[in-house]
């Protein structure tokens, strides 16, 4: 998997994200009474951000459809399946940041825009910095975690089956949840 990286301006630092230390997941709702949950094995990205200057900011994120994984082979398969993902047409998920403001010392809202089987919505990220440290290897990490909600249905997600006692298989509303460690590559 490949991603795009513009040019820094000068003053902005460029992050690559750390997969092995990157968690995309998911919830929806099951019969109306439990939530399913899952996440996304195979992720990448570029952040870049001038620490004086958050607005002009840059993420760009990444996203293995095949990856996705609920721990039920067989629910896995159907959600790859051109009812849902369609990874053998749609093989990626991405993000890419359009704005980005300070809401309070270490929270941030970015929004951009998000494609899933080449329908692209925009999407508000709720961000929370968890810091930045040195690594054991000489390298500067930071750290990031963010929330947004989404409608599967906006994104052509509309796969569903009625339940005999009222209520659907599945939620329309997918909670999302992103954790990731991300390494200075220049400064």
């Amino acid at each position: 998997m490949t991603t795009t990286t513009v040019d820094a301006p000068a003053g902005t630092a460029l992050w690559k994200l750390d997969p092995s230390h990157a968690h995309v997941e998911f919830a929806v709702r099951h019969l109306m009474i439990s939530k399913v949950k899952g996440q996304f094995a195979d992720v990448e990205g570029t952040l870049q951000i001038d620490d004086d200057d958050v607005s002009t900011a840059q993420l760009h994120v990444e996203i293995g459809a095949e990856s996705i994984d609920t721990r039920v082979d067989q629910r896995d398969e159907h959600l790859r399946s051109g009812d849902f993902l369609d990874v053998e047409h749609h093989p990626k998920l991405t993000y890419h940041s359009k704005r980005v403001e300070r809401t309070g010392e270490d929270q941030l809202r970015v929004v951009g825009d998000l494609t899933i089987r080449d329908v692209t919505r925009e999407v508000e990220l709720h961000v929370t910095e968890r810091g930045r440290a040195k690594d054991p290897w000489g390298g500067t990490r930071a750290g990031f975690g963010a929330t947004a909600k989404i409608d599967r249905k906006d994104f052509g997600l509309t796969w569903n089956q009625a339940l005999e006692a009222g209520g659907v298989l599945v939620g329309d509303e997918v909670e999302i949840t992103l954790d990731a460690e991300w390494v200075l590559e220049t400064e």
